[in-house]
């Protein structure tokens, strides 16, 4: 048993490396089986939440049903979410950490948040639309002359739906790093808008990060299939840490710094051993990974 037990472990590993290399990983008749079912149940979702958006949006603004669809697209994918601590639910900018799409399923079905999201994402079909179904503010990292924009499209967001998520590490990790901050989407804090807070926010997939992270040159696709193949569901805590005031700070790095020694400090504790180096390069955050050894640590 317990080698048949290695050799599936080893299988999995072998895959999930291809996959960091840009192969297209094979997925069994069962993960097809799998992969097709949870397909399925999101198209009956869409079909059932989307005329009902619609038809509350003739009523009132603010509609709930992104939120369900997202919340229940993050169940069918797997995650079985746990929320620690209690999100604001208005005039709050999360800062979280980030490891895979299925986040942006899970916190906004966890407290309805607007994301700000990479421009990449508002050209796929049906993804962007989703996208705008929730408000999202999508942005191009690497364009400096476009920030000034993209900042008030940040604070349209925020007026408008109470509450907005950056992911500061610029990119998906593997769940046992943690990458330096870019904060150019903190400048919508320099100043402050009255009464907005900064709340901390840990996403932590436990052992099985690393199976589900999109990193390295796995294409999107990829990453899907290999997700929504796999048996079974998985654990995912989302931490809400105390919230503070970015008037306390002197300027977004200051902001960024302070969130970012908070999520360090839980994710630390919850790994119970220190982070490594993240095994891939990050340009638009200059991050250059190590040259000692470019494999994933397994």
């Amino acid at each position: 048993m317990g080698s048949a037990s290695t050799a599936k472990a080893e299988r999995k590993s072998a895959l999930r490396i291809a996959a960091m290399h840009g192969e297209s990983t094979p997925i069994t008749f069962g993960g097809q089986v799998r992969y097709g079912l949870r397909a399925l149940a999101m198209a009956t979702l869409l079909l059932l939440l989307v005329p009902l958006h619609y038809l509350y949006r003739i009523f009132a603004y603010g509609s709930p049903f992104p939120k369900y669809f997202l919340k229940y697209a993050a169940w069918i994918s797997g995650a079985r979410v746990t929320v620690i601590g209690t999100p604001l639910r208005r005039d709050v900018f999360f800062v979280a950490n980030h490891v895979s799409w299925i986040d942006i399923l899970a916190l906004a079905g966890a407290s309805g948040t607007a994301f700000v999201a990479k421009h990449e994402l508002s050209q796929v079909p049906v993804i962007a639309w989703l996208c705008r179904l929730n408000r999202t503010v999508f942005v191009k990292r690497e364009n400096r002359l476009g920030v000034a924009a993209q900042i008030n499209a940040l604070r349209e967001a925020l007026n408008d739906n109470w509450s907005v998520t950056i992911f500061p590490e610029g990119t998906t990790t593997d769940g046992q790093s943690l990458l330096p901050f870019k904060t150019s989407m903190l400048s919508v804090l320099e100043p402050p808008p009255p009464g907005v807070l900064v709340q901390p926010v840990l996403l932590d997939y436990g052992e099985v990060a690393e199976e589900l992270g999109w990193i390295g040159e796995e294409s999107g696709p990829n990453n899907a299939k290999r997700v929504l193949s796999r048996a079974g569901s998985f654990p995912l805590k989302i931490t809400y840490l105390e919230p503070f005031s970015p008037e306390d700070f002197r300027g977004r790095k200051a902001i960024g710094a302070k969130a970012r020694a908070e999520i360090e400090e839980v994710l630390l504790e919850s790994l119970g051993k220190p982070l490594r180096d993240f095994r891939h390069t990050v340009p638009p955050i200059r991050y250059e990974a190590p040259d000692d050894d470019i494999t994933p640590i397994e």
